[in-house]
């Protein structure tokens, strides 16, 4: 797999910023409790949420779903 350009890893950096800014909103303080709850792969979400693992939109969808936000409202002001 090719590495990633910089616009790309911007992109990945902002959408794991916004993942940690809704699972914090959401009340848990750590990625670990709320990985562990939602039965998801600590590891994982935790590169998610660091912006190093380009993840597939099944994976977003369901992170989403848990949020309870669609795809266009949290990709809205992601610029």
């Amino acid at each position: 797999m090719k590495p990633l350009n910089k616009a790309e890893k911007k992109v990945l950096d902002l959408i794991g910023a916004k993942l940690k800014e809704l699972r914090i909103k959401k009340g848990y303080k750590s990625y670990e409790t709320f990985a562990f709850d939602k039965e998801m792969n600590r590891m994982q979400y935790w590169r998610m949420e660091k912006g190093l693992s380009n993840m597939s939109i099944a994976t977003l969808l369901r992170i989403l779903e848990i949020h309870k936000i669609s795809l266009k409202d949290f990709f809205k002001d992601l610029e």
